[in-house]
C-alpha cells in the first residue's frame, strides 16, 4: 500500500490517521493511504513556513528562476506518468491527466521567467529634490488551498507565482487526489528550495481549515472550491483583514445564435460541457439556443453525446471517464431526479453504467424543456449534465446568460462578428469564449470571474503579482 505522507519544512511526515484513496474507475482497488495532521502539527507547518520565507526572500532573482524552470522541466518530462496517476485518481482520461501535468510544467516555466521580470518604478515627487521609488515585497506566508478537479494545475498555477514573488508556500490539496499533489511535492522538493519554502499538508477542511485561515502566521489565502467552504474561510479570515483570492464556482452559459454553424457549436457544447465529466469549473452546464435553430441543434447535439464513449479514465477508448467519487455521483442523480420533477425532459443520458470493473460511472445526459429558473440552471452540479434553454431571441439569450448568481466563463457560437463584440460587452463574467468551449483557458493571461464566482485580484499572467506582492513607495531626499 502506496502511503502519501505531508512535507513539512523539508522532510516528509507520516501521522497514523489515515484516508483511503480509491480508483473511481475501480471502486475494488485503493491506490493509497493519505496521512492526515492534527490541528497542532499544521501550526508547527506554518511555523517552519516563516523561517523559510525569510530565507527564500533572500534567495537572488537568477537562482528562483532556475528553481521554477526545474520544477517545470521535471513536470514536462514526466508528463505521461504523472498524467496517467493523475487521472487513475480523479477520473479524467489520460489524454486529459497528460495535458494537465504538461500545463501545469509551463505555469512554473513562465513564472521562471517572471522572476527576472520583477521591476519596480522610480519617479519624481511632487516636492522640489524628492525623488520615489515604488517596489514590491512577497506577502509572507501564502496558503494554498486546492480542489480534486484539477489536483495538479490548480496548484501549479498557484504555487508558481507564490514562489516567483518570494513568499512561502502551505499546500492544503484536496484528500480526495492525494496523490497527485504528492508527486508535484517530490518534483519540488527535489528543485533547491531552502526547508519550509514549500510545503504539503493533508487534511479535511473542516479539521484544519480553520487552523489555517485563523493563523497569524499565514499572511494571504488563495482558495478554489465551493461558494459554500470559500465563504466559511473568508469569514475566518477577514478577522485578521489578510489578503484573500477566491475561486468559488460558476453556472456557466453557452449561446447558439440562430447563425451559428451547427458542427463548430455541438463540438464546443460537448467540450465545454462533457470533458473531464463535467466536472470543471469552466464548464457550461446551461446551453441556451435561440428558437430558430433550437431543433436542429438539438438533434444534433443528442445525436453527438450519445456516441461517446464512457469507461475507465486509463482505457485508451475512453472520452468521458467515471466521476471522481460515490457522493459526486450522487449528487448528480440528486439534481437530475429534482430536475425532472420539475418538468425537465431527459434527452438522452443520466444512467449509472457498469462496466467490466465498478465505479462511478454515468452516462452524460441533456435536459431538455428547461428554464432558468429550475434548481438545475440556478446551483453548480459539477457533473456530465447539459440543460437546454430555448430563447426568442439574441437579446434574451444575454439576459438568461446573465441571469445567474455566478460569473466565471460564457460563451457564443455565432457567424456574426457584430454579435459577438456585443455578447462580448454584455454579458456579467470575467472570460468570454466565441466560437469556442467554454473550457480551456490560457496560463499568461487573467482567469477569475464576476459576481460570487470570485474574490479578490485575478489568477494567472502578470495580473497574479497583485495578489503574491505588496507595494511600498519610498520617498528618498538624497
Amino acid at each position: 500500500m502506496k502511503l502519501i505522507k505531508n512535507y513539512i519544512n523539508g522532510k516528509w511526515v507520516e501521522t497514523n490517521t489515515r484516508r483511503p484513496n480509491i480508483n473511481p474507475s475501480n471502486t475494488n482497488e485503493i491506490l493509497s493511504e493519505v496521512c492526515l495532521l492534527s490541528q497542532e502539527q499544521v501550526l508547527e507547518c506554518i511555523s517552519g513556513a516563516v523561517k523559510g520565507q525569510k530565507r527564500w526572500e533572500e534567495v537572488g532573482i537568477e537562482q528562483r528562476s532556475d528553481i521554477l524552470k526545474k520544477i517545470g522541466d521535471e513536470l514536462i518530462a514526466n508528463a505521461t506518468e504523472i498524467g496517467e496517476a493523475l487521472a487513475k485518481e480523479e477520473g479524467k482520461t489520460v489524454a486529459e491527466g497528460k495535458g494537465e501535468v504538461y500545463r501545469s510544467g509551463q505555469f512554473f516555466h513562465y513564472y521562471a521567467a517572471e522572476c527576472l521580470r520583477q521591476m519596480g518604478d522610480y519617479t519624481k515627487s511632487v516636492r522640489q529634490g524628492v525623488d520615489i521609488i515604488v517596489d514590491r515585497e512577497p506577502m509572507g506566508v501564502v496558503s494554498v488551498i486546492t480542489p480534486w478537479n484539477f489536483p495538479i494545475a490548480v496548484a501549479a498555477w498557484k504555487v508558481a507565482p507564490a514562489l516567483c514573488y518570494g513568499n512561502a508556500v502551505v499546500l492544503k490539496p484536496a484528500t480526495l487526489t492525494p496523490n497527485s499533489a504528492y508527486l508535484l511535492a517530490k518534483i519540488i522538493d527535489n528543485a533547491g528550495l531552502p526547508n519550509g519554502v514549500f510545503n504539503l499538508i493533508y487534511g479535511s477542511g473542516s479539521s484544519i481549515g480553520n487552523t489555517i485561515a485563523s493563523s497569524p502566521d499565514v499572511d494571504a489565502i488563495t482558495f478554489t472550491g465551493s461558494y459554500e467552504v470559500g465563504q466559511q474561510i473568508l469569514s475566518e479570515a477577514h478577522k485578521k483583514m489578510i489578503k484573500c483570492q477566491f475561486e468559488m464556482g460558476s453556472k456557466n452559459a453557452l449561446l447558439i445564435s440562430e447563425d451559428a454553424d451547427i458542427k463548430t457549436a455541438v463540438d464546443c457544447a460537448i467540450a465545454g460541457g462533457f470533458t473531464g465529466t463535467g466536472q470543471k469549473c469552466t464548464a457550461s452546464s446551461r446551453v441556451i439556443v435561440e428558437s430558430g435553430i433550437y431543433d436542429q441543434f438539438k438533434e444534433a447535439f443528442v445525436k453527438q453525446t450519445k456516441s461517446l464513449v464512457v469507461g475507465a479514465s486509463t482505457d485508451s477508448n475512453t472520452q468521458i471517464g467515471p466521476l471522481s467519487s460515490k457522493s459526486q455521483l450522487e449528487t448528480v442523480i440528486s439534481y437530475l431526479e429534482e430536475a425532472k420533477k420539475d418538468g425537465a425532459t431527459v434527452l438522452c443520458g443520466g444512467e449509472t453504467l457498469k462496466r467490466n470493473t465498478p465505479g462511478f460511472y454515468i452516462s452524460p445526459c441533456i435536459l431538455g424543456n428547461t428554464t432558468n429558473d429550475m434548481k438545475i440552471n440556478r446551483e453548480e452540479v459539477f457533473g456530465p449534465l447539459v440543460c437546454l434553454i430555448k430563447v426568442d431571441s439574441f437579446e434574451e439569450g444575454i439576459a438568461v446568460v446573465n441571469d445567474t448568481p455566478f460569473g466565471l466563463v460564457s460563451g457564443i457560437i455565432t457567424q456574426s462578428l457584430s454579435k459577438a463584440m456585443i455578447f462580448r460587452k454584455k454579458v456579467q463574467t470575467g472570460c468570454v469564449s466565441i466560437n469556442l468551449p467554454t473550457a480551456g483557458t490560457d496560463y499568461h493571461v487573467p482567469f477569475g470571474g464576476m459576481k460570487g464566482s470570485s474574490f479578490g485580484s485575478r489568477e494567472q499572467g502578470t495580473y497574479a503579482k497583485e495578489f503574491y506582492t505588496q507595494v511600498k513607495t519610498t520617498y528618498l531626499k538624497p
